[in-house]
């Protein structure tokens, strides 16, 4: 990792502590978890601690494989402070949507750096939206904004359908975080990039109306 910024290093190896810590400690992993029950006994605490623990060394490995990919092109165009106001930013976004939608179930847990890394991966795709991402089962490249719009429309579907022990609803939050800072903190995107900030509102706009209609 010697060409990766040293904040991105920091990060990353803070959540590898943290979650071999949790690996190993349940007590650890139970008391810092996202868990609805918690939060409302006023462990707020837990609204960031939960976004460093993970559920296995595959969990960790994903989150920690995309932000090694995706945080140096934000720091490249933002700088240091900015990325983490987006890093953190999405964290938090991303677990407030999870408690909104979770509000009610005592005993909802969660853990993961997900929101984190999908805010940085979406402000990734705003700064620079004709980039090229491969997924393992697709010989070509698909173009940044069109993987973000489709990745926004497959967590609505997870979320009306609760496909998978996924919280899609923190990525979402997290894509929304990191879609709203990137946007406060380079404003000159508006000018450069204005059909693709609008493309990528729309499943946004979409979730709205749908938890405004009762759908979701």
């Amino acid at each position: 990792m010697g060409n990766l910024h040293v904040i991105t290093i920091a990060i990353i190896a803070i959540n590898i502590i943290v979650s071999l810590k949790g690996f190993s400690d349940f007590s650890f992993f139970e008391k810092y978890k996202f868990n609805i029950g918690g939060i409302k006994r006023g462990e707020q605490i837990r609204m960031l601690s939960s976004a460093f623990l993970h559920v296995d060394q595959m969990h960790l490995f994903f989150n920690m494989f995309t932000l090694y990919f995706f945080a140096d092109e934000v720091i490249s165009y933002l700088g240091p402070v900015q990325f983490l106001l987006v890093y953190f930013g999405s964290l938090i976004v991303g677990n407030l949507l999870s408690f909104y939608f979770h509000k009610d179930e005592y005993h909802y847990s969660a853990v993961g750096a997900s929101g984190a890394v999908t805010g940085v991966l979406y402000s990734a795709i705003l700064l620079e939206p004709n980039m090229g991402l491969y997924l393992m089962f697709l010989p070509i490249a698909i173009p940044g904004y069109i993987f973000g719009i489709g990745y926004l429309l497959y967590s609505i579907y997870g979320m009306k359908n609760r496909i998978g022990n996924i919280g899609h609803d923190a990525h979402f939050g997290g894509a929304i975080g990191g879609y709203i800072i990137t946007l406060i903190t380079a404003t000159w995107i508006f000018e450069e990039h204005l059909q693709m900030v609008i493309l990528l509102a729309i499943p946004i706009v979409l979730l709205y109306v749908l938890r405004r209609l009762g759908k979701i």
